[in-house]
């Protein structure tokens, strides 16, 4: 009954682990996301500074599989080349692997602090960034205290009956080891995880130091599978990414996990204390990782690309066709019909998404292949509504239940919002873009500040809106709907400043006027549909007025 009470607490202290870890990072995500991958993206320049970038941000998440997950986005977006992901996500491991140095230091006394200071950011403001700070700091908390209740659940296993037997096996069969290791990290999904609760366990000499080296390589490999598990069905070269560091970290690890079967280096190498000893022996294996990596990413790259690929003629490429989720077999139950329609809008909601991207990089400086492939996103915009709309059109109203009802017309209502905004982008952005281009106009330093703060302002509040036909949070609903307000003053504010440039006198700001001004409306009016996506969720939950008249 003992060793059974020994296991629910450790248990328990491993579970609180992962989720304080899941809810640090899951509170930055939502506070700061859509501002860290901006960054992310602007940082990304080549392989040594995408390297230095993945490594901040791996540490600013608490980690590397999330940064994993952003940079397979933007290759697959065509950000960035699959050389430079992958160097990203070489320099993305090591800070995490830092993550866990910072955490293994004697922090018991913020944990009261943490808590307390989290609890008050949540409860003393409506406002969505202090309840994500909030957030952030009761998971660091909870996090430092599993650490704690880890180590104390732990110190029965010492007088284990079971327990030596299993680490004697292992300690001769470091190949099982490796593995057992590897399946560790992949099922808590978190490197940073499974690295502390291994370090925690040595401090109470539950480990020998004999297996340091060998469990810390398993755990390596298996936090390099994650990211490429996670993005089995996405495109190739999202895929690619999280392939190439499994090729380059993986391979690394069998290396060197063969070089310690032959030389059989000491972890006390590392340092005497076997809780460091697994920590600095985490860091050495991701700083070697990266340092040798760096110069063969692009070949891996490009030989994942060649083996990935199939190599097809152009007649059959011409052929191709996306697949359609709108399967007329389902026509019958209205409710898998209205799913198979959702997940088609979500098709939309990205291709919207990358023209809103684009657009303002044409603006900024000219491509005129882009501009095409803005308004060709454009074409299979139009041609998805259609057939959406048709779609929706034939599901058997007998079979509807009210439910269904009103989600049919929400969905209905959402993709024509949707199919509007994308003309606003291909028909009057594309053409303002064109006319800058022919004319040599170029913005003021000022104006362009604002209409780039806008249209920042404006992307974020797009994926708001896009997330909201996963999940219909209404806090995100809220705060969608507000943000309404926050344009329309940045709208008025830069007409105002605008104006005020015209009468000192300024060139660019003349010459631009007519572009400026309708960009800005162009903006606003497309932050006005996303917002109006929000309502059908708000007025669910009875959060609308029926008129705005007095």
């Amino acid at each position: 009954m003992s060793g059974m009470v020994v296991f629910i607490n450790l248990a328990g202290a491993v579970a609180l682990l992962l989720w304080a870890t899941r809810m640090v990072r899951t509170g930055i995500e939502r506070a700061y996301g859509d501002v860290l991958r901006e960054k992310l993206r602007l940082a990304i320049g080549n392989r040594v500074t995408a390297a230095i970038a993945g490594f901040f941000f791996a540490i600013a998440l608490q980690s590397a599989t999330a940064v994993a997950l952003i940079v397979a986005g933007f290759v697959a977006s065509g950000y960035v080349s699959t050389a430079i992901g992958i160097a990203t996500l070489l320099g993305a491991d090591l800070g995490s692997a830092l993550v866990v140095r910072i955490l293994r230091q004697d922090l018991s006394l913020l944990i009261p602090v943490l808590l307390l200071a989290g609890t008050i950011a949540f409860r003393a403001s409506e406002s969505r960034n202090w309840r994500q700070i909030g957030r952030i700091l009761v998971g660091l908390g909870l996090l430092l205290l599993s650490l704690r209740l880890i180590g104390e659940a732990s110190i029965p296993l010492k007088t284990s009956e079971i327990l030596p037997v299993i680490i004697n096996y292992l300690s001769r069969d470091w190949i099982t080891a490796f593995v057992l290791a590897g399946l560790l990290a992949w099922a808590f999904h978190s490197s940073v995880a499974a690295v502390l609760l291994l370090a925690s366990l040595a401090d109470r000499a539950l480990i020998p130091p004999v297996l340091i080296i060998p469990l810390v390589l398993g755990i390596n490999f298996g936090a390099a599978v994650i990211a490429a598990v996670l993005t089995r069905g996405e495109r190739v070269d999202a895929r690619i990414v999280p392939l190439g560091n499994v090729a380059i970290r993986g391979l690394g690890t069998l290396i060197a996990l063969g070089a310690q079967m032959s030389f059989e280096l000491e972890s006390s190498f590392f340092s005497d204390q076997p809780g460091d000893a697994v920590v600095l022996v985490h860091l050495a294996i991701n700083l070697a990782v990266l340092v040798f990596g760096l110069p063969f990413c692009g070949m891996v790259g490009r030989m994942l690309k060649r083996w990935l690929v199939p190599t097809a003629l152009p007649d059959e490429i011409a052929a191709e066709t996306r697949m359609s989720a709108l399967n007329p077999e389902h026509l019958a139950d209205p409710r898998q019909a209205v799913a198979n329609a959702t997940r088609e809008v979500l098709t939309v909601c990205e291709r919207i998404e990358l023209m809103l991207t684009w657009i303002f990089d044409v603006f900024d400086i000219p491509d005129k292949q882009k501009m095409r492939r803005i308004e060709e996103l454009d074409d299979e915009i139009d041609e998805t509504h259609r057939d959406i709309k048709f779609y929706l059109a034939k599901i058997s109203e007998s079979r509807l239940d009210e439910k269904s009802a009103a989600q049919l017309q929400d969905l209905l209502g959402a993709t024509i919002k949707l199919e509007q905004a994308a003309d606003i982008i291909a028909q009057n952005m594309v053409t303002r873009a064109r006319k800058k281009d022919s004319r040599k106009i170029t913005f003021s330093n000022e104006g362009w500040h604002e209409l780039k703060a806008l249209h920042q302002e404006v992307l974020k509040n797009g994926r708001l809106a896009f997330n909201l036909f996963v999940n219909a949070d209404v806090d995100h609903a809220r705060e969608l709907v507000a943000q309404k307000e926050v344009v329309r003053t940045m709208v008025r504010q830069s007409e105002e400043q605008h104006m005020q440039r015209l009468r000192d006198g300024n060139d660019n700001s003349y010459d631009s006027s007519s572009i400026h001004i309708d960009t800005m409306r162009d903006l606003k009016e497309i932050n006005s549909l996303f917002a109006s996506i929000a309502y059908p969720v708000l007025a669910r939950a009875g959060m609308l007025r029926k008129s705005r008249l007095l």
